[in-house]
């Protein structure tokens, strides 16, 4: 057995064993495998062990590698977890199935007319810049409200938020006001937890987790 494949089977059980312990054994949620910089022949494996769900960051990366795979696997969700330029909107709407990182009113405009154009409608989370961090993107959570409906007036499929924290503090407190934050817009989606912290977010009601390292190993 290919070795993310056992690693992925290891995430599984520590989410499951997780989910048992806080007595929510009904709840399941994504593993997004972050394939970011790796190789289609390093993710190949997983393809075939029939999992779906894949992360990328940068969209002309993207297009390269799962344009094809994708054509073949129309099961696969593809995730952009990374900034999204405007001038990459037109490209990111087509290849991708979900984008976690909106964070202004001039992209959410763009997308807007791009799905429009293209009839097709991305799953979209709201990002958050909880530690107002300035070199991350992100809305300020006291936005959230009227950014949400602003994005709503849009026609925009928002299904909820997503966060990084900062590296050199706690998570769980982000995660608990991720968790009040997306009961102020009345959603239920989380995309939150990393290989490092995503057994604490899954604590938080989280329903996307972006797990990298954790199963395809370090980057070069």
């Amino acid at each position: 057995m290919h070795k993310t494949i056992q690693n992925l089977i290891s995430i599984q059980s520590s989410i499951n064993s997780k989910l048992l312990e806080i007595k929510e054994r009904n709840r399941i949620p994504k593993i997004i495998a972050v394939s970011k910089t790796f190789k289609m022949d390093h993710i190949l494996p997983l393809i075939e062990y029939g999992h779906l769900d894949y992360g990328e960051n940068k969209v002309q990366e993207a297009v390269e590698k799962w344009t094809n795979v994708k054509k073949q696997n129309e099961k696969i969700n593809l995730h952009l977890i990374g900034k999204l330029q405007t001038n990459k909107v037109k490209i990111a709407v087509k290849i991708f199935d979900y984008i976690h990182s909106l964070d202004s009113e001039k992209l959410a405009k763009k997308i807007s007319l791009e799905q429009k154009k293209l009839n097709v409608r991305p799953k979209i989370f709201i990002q958050i810049n909880l530690g107002e961090e300035s070199q991350k993107s992100g809305i300020l959570k006291e936005n959230l409200l009227d950014f949400y409906n602003f994005s709503k007036n849009l026609d925009l499929n928002i299904i909820g938020i997503m966060c990084i924290p900062p590296i050199n503090e706690k998570s769980t407190k982000f995660f608990s006001q991720m968790s009040e934050l997306n009961q102020i817009i009345n959603l239920t989606e989380l995309s939150m937890g990393m290989s490092s912290d995503y057994l604490s977010a899954i604590e938080f009601k989280s329903t996307y987790l972006r797990i990298g390292s954790n199963i395809f190993g370090k980057r070069s």
